[in-house]
């Protein structure tokens, strides 16, 4: 089916540009321009008047654990390692595959309703074997949502045990996904191997990911220097700090996407740029846990490809790429002293075609060709007043002042997915009702523990 949008704006080829329209079929667009040379090619079955709006790529969310939704508010103001165990540690085990399913779906629903199109899902709770990823894949399926599941290969005895997996047990489960999903031509969900970090993955689980990334043809996603003492590990274990040991190991390339990369020096930063890794960038994770700040600027300006993802919602606590580009803008501006870095127009980028570079994916950008993933964003919500008839306003207002009420329409891969604000797949209500059953579960199970 053939669907024509004509939205008031479009953000195209860098600029906001009005009477341009957009045509969709099966899931991709198909051509950009002004409605009546569409109209004298094609003959739309469908046509969407988006009045007063302004057509934006969906923003792709690059580093998440959709499960993690389950515990936000948890453990809240706690160190790292404290919040790990009196949170993630306590409670996850006791999650079956139906409560991973109904975690997703509250993830993906906030998600798809602040303009989330495309998640990159890192998820590791193995209790049940192939289920819970099932669980996961299939709550995307029924918000809508566009998936790249990293599939976290975990082999550090100290976790949860249903956490952990043998290499050989990684390797098969993650491959054996990827035959099932790769490659389907609506690109709806994508599998790739996530050994976690050096704290959580041996040596040689993270060599069999990077040698799985190749034998796929995708990337690999990875923890790296999220704290300093995963930092002081590496180092007394290994006397090479973090990405001078993955140089070592032959795993540092342009298949490395490396999460957070908070505690790197000026050689690890420069290996980096050398050998085309790119990044995961969650700024608000790291601020609320203490982290640290990620020398994004420095990068930046490398060429190293930057993409912004939410991380869990217990260590956020708010789920939209929206914020995270007003983030990691205002970050390096007060941690550098200098006003002048991560303008609006970078920050936007990091969170919508960066991102679909970072996952491999046409997404992220308006382009005849790239998969209509599409928001329409209201124009006469009173977070992006004011902006002038020349539009000079507009996206930094999109960037550092836009509230979520703003998203009005969301579409992925052709489909609406929300209208007028309301999600369309699934009744948000139904989502509150599960999400809260779940809850009132979770708590007497560990009031009796």
């Amino acid at each position: 089916m053939k669907t024509l949008i004509r939205p008031k704006l479009v953000y195209f080829k860098g600029t906001f540009q009005d009477n341009i329209s957009v045509l969709i079929e099966d899931g991709t667009i198909i051509q950009i321009g002004d409605v009546l040379d569409i109209r004298l090619k094609h003959t739309p079955e469908q046509e969407f008047i988006w009045e007063n709006m302004v057509m934006l790529p969906g923003t792709v969310n690059v580093h998440n654990h959709s499960f993690q939704s389950l515990l936000r508010g948890l453990a809240v103001g706690k160190p790292f390692l404290e919040w790990r165990d009196k949170a993630l540690y306590r409670i996850s085990p006791l999650l079956t595959p139906e409560d991973i399913y109904v975690g997703a779906l509250l993830a993906f629903g906030e998600m798809m309703k602040y303009g989330v199109t495309c998640v990159s899902d890192f998820f590791y709770l193995h209790n049940n074997g192939l289920e819970g990823d099932m669980a996961i894949i299939q709550a995307a399926k029924d918000i809508g949502i566009r998936l790249v599941l990293a599939r976290t290969m975990y082999d550090w005895t100290g976790a949860p045990k249903g956490y952990i997996e043998t290499v050989p047990e990684a390797v098969m489960n993650t491959r054996y996904l990827a035959k099932q999903y790769n490659n389907a031509a609506d690109a709806m969900t994508t599998i790739l191997p996530a050994p976690h970090s050096l704290h959580a993955a041996t040596p040689e689980m993270i060599q069999a990911g990077h040698a799985l990334a190749q034998e796929l043809g995708t990337k690999f996603h990875i923890h790296v220097a999220e704290e300093p003492f995963e930092v002081k590990e590496v180092l007394d274990k290994y006397q090479l700090r973090p990405v001078e040991f993955f140089e070592k190991l032959g795993v540092l390339d342009d298949k490395m996407v490396m999460v957070h990369a908070v505690w790197l020096n000026e050689r690890e930063k420069e290996l980096m740029a050398d050998k085309k890794a790119s990044l995961a960038y969650c700024p608000s994770s790291n601020m609320f846990l203490a982290d640290g700040v990620t020398d994004i600027a420095w990068m930046a300006e490398a060429g190293i490809n930057i993409g912004l993802g939410s991380d869990g919602a217990c260590s956020n606590n708010r789920i939209s790429v929206f914020e995270e580009m007003r983030m990691s803008s205002l970050l390096q501006k007060v941690t550098k002293l200098n006003a002048l870095l991560i303008d609006s127009e970078q920050a936007y980028h990091m969170g919508t075609v960066n991102g679909g570079t970072l996952l491999e994916l046409p997404i992220g950008e308006i382009k005849e060709g790239y998969k209509a993933d599409l928001l329409g964003v209201d124009l006469m919500d009173i977070s992006l007043q004011p902006f002038f008839s020349d539009y000079e306003q507009l996206l930094p207002n999109i960037v550092y002042s836009m509230q979520p009420a703003a998203i009005k329409e969301v579409i992925v891969n052709g489909h609406r997915t929300v209208h007028k604000g309301k999600l369309t797949t699934i009744e948000e209500g139904d989502i509150v009702k599960q999400v809260s059953e779940l809850s009132r579960r979770i708590h007497t199970a560990i009031r009796s523990s």
